[in-house]
């Protein structure tokens, strides 16, 4: 059996200096062999336990390994309705649970996906998602994210008139402006938006609920309302100098860089040329500021985090076919910067009303018997400071505010930041603004769900 094929990267020095997707085409000799890997398991839990959209992933790879592309891109199209989405930007819960990975290397099933996807749109075998009829409803579907892009889609294949409104100039929500180009190139979104538009579904974009239109107007024109706002809220770190200029938002800075290269902007906001980068925050949107700024021309970047660097190899605590828990290096990782684990911010240093630096310290963590990590302590004496002229706080999200769309349609904003929905008005909350931050698959699966709930609702009326 040939060895999982380790680089699928461009060549370093020539990725970190555009904004082009970082990874190389496979070959189609590659790409076979890669799929031969699978071992068509009689219980596949890539299948049943890793892929939240519940793609057939060894009859896929069975067609891939034959050279079949066609009959593969049949199978996948059953299940997942954005493949050239999550083909780049799923962390791959699938080879997480891949019987390949206990003793060897997990199956290149992401890989696999995106040549699937990509030989379809090229050999014309992508059809726009069309309804046999129209059911005589009306859906406004607010947030053109992946959750409000799916609940569109499964909804105008039950004969459904929907409407996306959204309030950027784009659709693709955190798709479009907050994964950098380097993972995920925007001529992709535009590709799928026209496939969409060509099924029946209406855009309104630049258009903000609750300013532009009223959401109580929304939900007296329409039959039912989804709402896909995602978690607009970021995670913020109120320290002593939290004030001071050059402390932004992941987002802030993320946004005004995908803003530019797609020409809506001439100059990002939020500049990291020549300047001391820190990140905080160990996880992929950390890890997008890393790369974003290297290309952006910094001094230098660091990106630090709170938790302990993870194990090398799958932590027992996650055993298979779990999700494994271990150290997870990305492409912006292996173009520069440095890592570090472990390490508390206490405060922001500033100079002039700027940042200078941060006031840090050591964490010492406890662990479970099965190494998790359960809580830390400062380590006494172990304060220091790190140099910065840029701070970029990527620490995740904390959820829908109660206050506006979600207030207005009435709709109960739990401590989390998560909206329930009110299925007896015919009110729906889907993806990230129903169950907290996550992954872009599971956003997708939830949107696809919705369209069950909605005739469930219209049925019941």
């Amino acid at each position: 059996m040939d060895p999982r094929i380790q680089d699928i990267y461009r060549p370093v020095e020539q990725r970190r200096r555009d904004f082009q997707e970082v990874e190389r085409q496979l070959s189609g000799d590659e790409l076979r062999s890669q799929a031969r890997r699978c071992m068509g398991c009689g219980i596949p839990f890539c299948h049943g336990n890793g892929c939240p959209l519940g793609n057939v992933i060894p009859e896929i790879n069975a067609a891939a390994a034959s050279g079949d592309w066609e009959l593969a891109w049949n199978i996948l199209s059953e299940t997942s309705f954005f493949p050239e989405f999550t083909s780049r930007v799923c962390p791959a819960l699938c080879e997480g649970s891949c019987t390949g990975g206990i003793g060897d290397e997990p199956v290149m099933v992401r890989q696999i996906e995106k040549a699937v996807v990509e030989n379809a749109f090229r050999n014309n075998w992508v059809r726009p998602p069309a309804p046999v009829g129209r059911n005589g409803h009306r859906v406004a579907v607010i947030g053109a994210g992946p959750a409000g892009l799916a609940a569109a889609v499964a909804l105008n294949l039950r004969g459904f008139e929907v409407t996306v409104y959204e309030a950027n100039r784009e659709i693709g929500g955190l798709l479009r402006y907050g994964i950098p180009d380097f993972k995920l190139e925007k001529k992709v979104i535009d590709r799928r938006r026209k496939l969409l538009e060509a099924a029946g579904i209406r855009f309104v974009t630049g258009t903000r609920i609750g300013s532009d239109i009223s959401a109580a107007y929304l939900a007296g024109r329409n039959d039912a309302v989804v709402l896909a706002i995602g978690t607009p809220a970021a995670r913020d770190l109120k320290l002593p100098g939290r004030e001071l200029a050059g402390i932004h938002f992941a987002l802030e800075f993320l946004q005004g860089q995908n803003r530019v290269n797609s020409g809506e902007l001439t100059a990002s906001p939020v500049s990291a040329r020549g300047r001391r980068v820190v990140v905080i925050g160990g996880g992929d949107t950390g890890s997008d500021c890393v790369g974003t700024a290297i290309r952006q021309g910094a001094a230098g970047v660091l990106q630090i985090e709170i938790m302990p660097k993870p194990p090398e190899t799958r932590s027992p605590s996650t055993p298979w076919p779990d999700w494994p828990y271990l150290l997870r290096t990305s492409s912006s990782h292996r173009e520069g910067g440095e890592r570090r684990w472990n390490v508390v911010t206490k405060r922001f240093l500033g100079d002039d009303g700027r940042v200078t630096g941060l006031e840090i310290a050591e964490a010492a963590w406890e662990f479970s018997p099965v190494g998790r990590p359960l809580k830390f302590s400062e380590v006494p004496g172990s304060e220091g400071v790190i140099e910065a002229d840029l701070v970029l706080l990527a620490m995740g999200f904390v959820g829908v505010p109660a206050e506006g769309v979600a207030a207005e349609l009435g709709l109960a904003v739990d401590s989390r930041g998560r909206v329930a929905s009110a299925p007896e008005r015919g009110i729906f909350a889907v993806g990230d603004t129903a169950n907290g931050a996550s992954l872009v698959v599971r956003a997708i699966a939830d949107g696809k769900k919705v369209a069950d709930r909605v005739c469930e609702f219209i049925g019941g009326r």
